[in-house]
């Protein structure tokens, strides 16, 4: 039976296919109940970290994450952490996807991995589908949609979940800019003075955190699924950083990710084409959060730390990713340029540094 991909799946790529075989075997044992037709597999196209497959059986779906190859960061891609995670905030927060099962078998997938429930919906990352209208109208509907989620997330009680116990909002910011320095001297491959500079700036000016709230750490547009209407949330994806601490470092983080059309020329296509967030119709940065604001009455008169940090943030991200290719772990070609990607963040993370809120 031939394959029906999606816009978003492709063939497994060669060296990070699964045992088919294997994992229709574990699913039938551990789920029961599924149809009496083969397993196919097909492979998420987008991502530059965990590795996510669309597994399918006749009418039955589900999603499979497992970590990246190859040797990993400690704690990162940790797939029962985020397993959990998923777990706790699916019941309060619906556009998270239900989770399935985790296993630690390594045998069946060659890592650990969990399963999910597959939702169905529009993604948009560099561009809006063929068909998909893309007004002003609508890219405004879509920034105020993406700045109510973040702010329903923010709202949340996480003292009602069972996140309290896998997390440490205490002392969090200060313990984010130190871990975040070392993840960077630990996968530094090239001397950059910008580093330096910064390193010493966000140590000397760590703010005071509002109250703690459940931050998914990895908000951003392709992170997010759409109804096909683009009026509503259908599904909010990668929940690996997820954690109870600051929401302005959540905000300052989904900020970094959120390009705006007079963002410099090396930031926009450093990873090639730019988001359709850069399309006429999208909030600014500055919209956004302002928005945010006036959702949640918070105070942002230290967004320039935020953002300034999370820029940082994202550069030592592909600087990490950028090492596993340097030493070979990863063979990936998109991978071979994101050495000067992650000059181009630390520049603007000292540029942001020296902005005036």
């Amino acid at each position: 039976m031939p394959q029906q991909m999606s816009q978003d799946t492709i063939p497994m790529r060669k060296g990070e296919q699964l045992n088919t075989a294997a994992l229709e075997k574990f699913l039938r044992s551990e789920i029961g109940n599924l149809p009496n037709e083969p397993l196919e597999i097909l492979q998420f196209s987008a991502g530059h970290s965990n590795l996510t497959y669309q597994l399918k059986m006749g009418e039955w779906e589900a999603v499979l994450r497992r970590p990246p190859l190859g040797p990993v960061a400690p704690k990162a891609h940790d797939m029962e952490r985020e397993f959990r995670v998923i777990s706790q905030i699916h019941p309060f927060f619906k556009a998270a996807p239900k989770p399935l099962l985790f296993t630690d078998n390594k045998e069946i997938a060659g890592a650990a991995f969990f399963i999910m429930e597959r939702r169905h919906g529009i993604v948009l990352d560099t561009s809006f589908p063929e068909g998909v209208a893309q007004d002003e109208g609508v890219c405004r509907g879509l920034s105020q949609i993406m700045v109510d989620k973040l702010a329903e997330l923010h709202s949340i009680n996480y003292k009602r979940t069972g996140l309290a116990e896998i997390s440490n909002p205490d002392g969090f910011m200060e313990r984010q800019v130190h871990g975040w320095i070392g993840r960077y001297e630990r996968a530094k491959t090239d001397e950059v003075s910008e580093a330096d500079t910064l390193k010493k700036w966000l140590i000397n000016h760590i703010p005071v955190s509002p109250e703690p709230s459940i931050i998914h750490y990895d908000y951003k547009l392709n992170n997010a699924m759409f109804n096909k209407d683009l009026t509503e949330m259908a599904g909010l994806f990668d929940w690996e950083m997820s954690t109870v601490g600051d929401p302005l470092a959540d905000l300052g983080a989904a900020m970094s990710y959120w390009i705006q059309s007079d963002d410099p020329d090396l930031l926009k296509f450093g990873l090639g084409k730019p988001p359709v967030t850069v399309l006429n119709g999208f909030y600014s940065r500055w919209e956004f959060m302002e928005a945010y604001a006036k959702k949640t009455g918070r105070d942002l008169s230290s967004m320039n730390f935020y953002l300034t940090f999370a820029y940082f943030k994202l550069a030592v991200i592909c600087q990490q990713i950028y090492y596993r290719y340097k030493k070979g772990q990863t063979g990936d070609a998109r991978f071979s340029q994101f050495h000067t990607f992650v000059k181009v963040l630390l520049r603007h993370a000292v540029q942001a540094a020296n902005e005036k809120n």
